[in-house]
């Protein structure tokens, strides 16, 4: 919505599970004021640098440039009332971290993927 978080904060999935995902903006405003997107950064990375280096990426959904082996999966930016969804395998066990890579959401709009 427009109050930037995300319904959930932990994601639980098995291990090579198909998992569907559905991101739903459940607020008004446009995606250039408040827009949102779902990123699943790959182990290890920092969801912090992720975040300042995709702010300057708006052209591209504010995936940053060079960063695609950062990325396990991603929905498109979605504005109020938008929606997108992905499909992706869960990979190997363990924690991963989720964002939002609006411009100054990921401290709000943050989690943990966890596999299981």
């Amino acid at each position: 919505g427009d109050d930037m978080k995300f319904d959930l904060a932990e994601i639980k999935v098995n291990e090579g599970q198909t998992v569907k995902l559905t991101l739903n903006h459940t607020g008004k405003m446009a995606k250039t004021a408040m827009g949102h997107n779902f990123i699943l950064l790959a182990q290890g990375v920092d969801l912090a640098a992720f975040a300042t280096a995709a702010i300057n990426s708006k052209e591209t959904d504010y995936l940053p440039a060079g960063k695609e082996k950062d990325i396990i999966a991603h929905t498109r930016v979605v504005g109020g009332g938008e929606s997108d969804s992905i499909e992706f395998t869960a990979p190997a066990k363990g924690h991963y971290e989720f964002l939002c890579s609006f411009p100054g959401h990921s401290a709000m709009m943050k989690g943990i993927f966890t596999v299981e």
